[in-house]
């Protein structure tokens, strides 16, 4: 898939907020800081279409991006950061919830997980919410310039041993690189397939 077109269409609150038409969404999830933005500038070719910050949890909306006028790409807030008030944080916000769990238009959902750590449990948690509920979803680990081949391979396959132990099926999995703009083609065939 080309990417010919991205642009900004609306940031939402609250699902009822989400755009009305019938495109299709394709949304990106994860823990704060795993490189959500970064990844989702790389997949557009747009350095500055999603905001990159220093700071982790600075996306608290939904956010959609129309994309060749076609789909959605949506960017979900980042979940488990402690340096927002409880009331934001809960484990999995109540915006997150909603989203995921409830709106029809959500399609698609990756969860990026940095390549570089062991499974963390919030996204293990996250991955099982998920499963509970149905709901079609693909890994994504981030950052994966940061490791040589062999490193990224043992990273994959510690994942795959550490879901298996729960999975009977394993989702999709993809590697990026931001950096390198690694796994852009993969991402995009994927998206196209799914679409």
């Amino acid at each position: 898939m080309q990417v010919t077109k991205a642009e900004f269409k609306c940031s939402s609150e609250k699902i009822s907020q989400v755009p009305k038409d019938d495109l299709r969404d394709i949304a990106f999830i994860g823990r704060s800081n795993v490189g959500k933005s970064s990844l989702i500038n790389m997949l557009t070719g747009r350095k500055g279409l999603a905001k990159v910050s220093a700071t982790p949890g600075k996306t608290r909306l939904i956010n959609h991006f129309c994309i060749n006028n076609t789909w959605y790409l949506v960017d979900l807030p980042g979940y488990g950061y402690a340096r927002v008030s409880k009331s934001q944080r809960g484990e999995f916000s109540k915006i997150i919830l909603d989203y995921v769990l409830k709106c029809e238009k959500m399609h698609f959902l990756f969860v990026l997980v940095d390549s570089r750590l062991e499974p963390q449990a919030i996204d293990l948690r996250f991955i099982e919410m998920l499963g509970e509920n149905g709901i079609p979803f693909g890994i994504i680990f981030t950052k994966t310039d940061k490791l040589s081949a062999t490193q990224r391979k043992k990273s994959v396959e510690r994942y795959c041993r550490t879901l298996s132990e729960q999975w009977e099926e394993l989702p999709p999995m993809l590697c990026s690189s931001s950096e390198k703009g690694t796994g852009r083609d993969e991402i995009l065939s994927f998206i196209e397939s799914c679409l």
